[in-house]
Formats: C-alpha cells, structure tokens, sequence
C-alpha cells in the first residue's frame, strides 16, 4: 500500500492502517530521535509523543493529507527542538556535566562515544533548521525534494541549508579538536 492510500486509510481510524504507519515510521523515527538526542528513553519518548500528536491531529480533523512521512519527522523534530528549550532553561547537574563511560569499554569504544558527543554538541551549534537537513540528509539519507516537504521549503533552500550548515560544522569540529 501506497503512503497516500496508507493516509487515507489512517484518517479513516482503520486499526489496521493505523498499526501499518506505525509499524513503516517509529523504527526511522526511532533512530532521528535517538542521534539527536542520545538518549534510548528520550527518543522513545518523542516517538511515542509524534504518534501521540498524529492521532491526537487526526481525531481533531486535522493533520497530514499528504506527505505523511514529512509530517511525522517535522512533529519529531518540534518536539525535540521543545526538549532542548525546557533543557536549556534548567541547570546541568554535576553527574551530567561529564559524558560517562561503560567501565568494561574499550578505548575505541570510548573514543567513538566520545566522538558522537563531540558531533551531537556540535549539531546543536547549528540553527534548527540547518540541524535538521543535516540530519534528514546525511543520516536518514533522504532526498532534497523529501527534506523540501518535511521543512516545508524549496529544494534551492534546503540547499543553501546544507551549504550553510556544512560550513559551520566545519567550523566548530575544526575549532573544538
């Protein structure tokens, strides 16, 4: 089934339908949390709230006609943006200030954590909307014409978003070695 019959069918509140756009997105959605946010819990927690606000959107009438895999990443992607906000209003605890490490780790193991903490810190230098072609791209490995739907703009502005964001990585990974 197509993703505009799947839509179709899930605004209908078929069960089955339903199960299906669950079962097709949460394991990428999953994986887009979980990279942005470094935390099993939390990337769980924002794919049970994206699907939360899905069928809260379509009870209310509202939500996605099309470009249901869009919606559902863009949905994400607030809530995420929102947990940083609420994050950054708060003091880091001591325990938290520094990045742990599994005691039975290996060097390598600890240099690659330590490294993803490095490019995730980094991320988050970007604004959220450099952040998010970034990600969508590089990670999710989606098209520009997808990333254009999810973001809501232009092909020729999600390229200057990746130009610009490129960039300033380069930037802040060149400064921080």
């Amino acid at each position: 089934m197509n993703e505009q019959t799947l839509l179709l069918r899930a605004r209908q509140f078929d069960q089955q339908s339903l199960a299906e756009v669950y079962d097709l997105f949460s394991p990428g959605l999953y994986r887009y949390c979980y990279r942005l946010l470094g935390s099993a819990p939390l990337a769980e927690d924002c794919v049970a709230e994206t699907f939360s606000r899905f069928l809260q959107a379509l009870y209310q009438g509202k939500g996605p006609t099309q470009f249901l895999k869009a919606y559902l990443y863009r949905t994400a992607h607030n809530w995420i943006i929102d947990q940083y906000r609420h994050k950054a209003s708060q003091p880091i605890p001591l325990e938290n200030a520094v990045v742990p490490v599994e005691p039975n780790s290996t060097p390598q193991t600890a240099e690659t954590h330590i490294e993803q903490e490095r490019v995730r810190a980094a991320l988050f230098q970007l604004t959220p909307g450099q952040r998010q072609v970034i990600m969508l791209k590089f990670l999710e490995e989606w098209t520009n014409e997808e990333i254009s739907l999810a973001i809501g703009k232009p092909v020729p502005a999600v390229k200057a978003l990746q130009h610009r964001a490129l960039e300033a990585l380069k930037r802040v990974l060149l400064t921080t070695d």
